[in-house]
């Protein structure tokens, strides 16, 4: 795993064999970046990022300059992991980790992000209600971003939020955003 832009440019971390995470491929990230980089402005953002896994998104908006970044994850070898690679990168402090079910903190999480990431397990079952909950929820302050990576089966160009979708093979990214009020 390699934090692919900003201050950590280049930083290479081996997760344990074990972890349960599907990380999204260096080549989807670096174009997801690239992507956002023309979108938003990372410094001090205020980040979320659900179905966290190795933490490798957090460490790319860290990189970046996001300020406050939260992270859930419910495998504890992952947390573990998280922790050790947020201490080595210096932002222990920046990151607060939530080990928990995803869908729960979302029904209970009362904050807003200026922008939110999920790469769940592409086989979930409710992936449809990720979506439908970020903006339900009100989650995403005005002018935020959520990004949703999925398989090509997945299709959310009807949400009235949709923005825009970006494919890199077996990896899509669609885009929704919180209009200003």
């Amino acid at each position: 795993m390699r934090i692919v832009g900003g201050t950590f440019g280049g930083r290479r971390f081996s997760p344990p064999a074990r972890i349960p995470a599907r990380p999204t491929t260096e080549v989807a990230k670096e174009g997801l970046f690239n992507m956002l980089n023309n979108m938003i402005d990372f410094e001090g953002l205020k980040t979320l990022d659900i179905f966290g896994g190795t933490g490798s998104i957090s460490y790319e908006l860290a990189s970046r300059g996001a300020g406050d970044l939260t992270l859930v994850e419910k495998d504890r070898i992952t947390i573990d992991f998280i922790k050790k690679t947020a201490k080595e990168l210096d932002i222990a402090d920046k990151l607060h980790i939530i080990q928990g079910d995803v869908f729960k903190f979302m029904n209970t999480n009362t904050a807003q992000y200026d922008f939110i990431f999920a790469g769940p397990p592409y086989a979930l079952q409710n992936i449809d209600d990720l979506p439908l909950l970020v903006f339900e929820k009100n989650m995403l302050l005005p002018d935020g971003i959520f990004v949703l990576e999925h398989t090509p089966r997945n299709d959310y160009q009807k949400h009235p939020r949709f923005l825009k979708m970006k494919n890199y093979g077996t990896t899509v990214f669609s885009f929704f955003t919180q209009p200003t009020a």
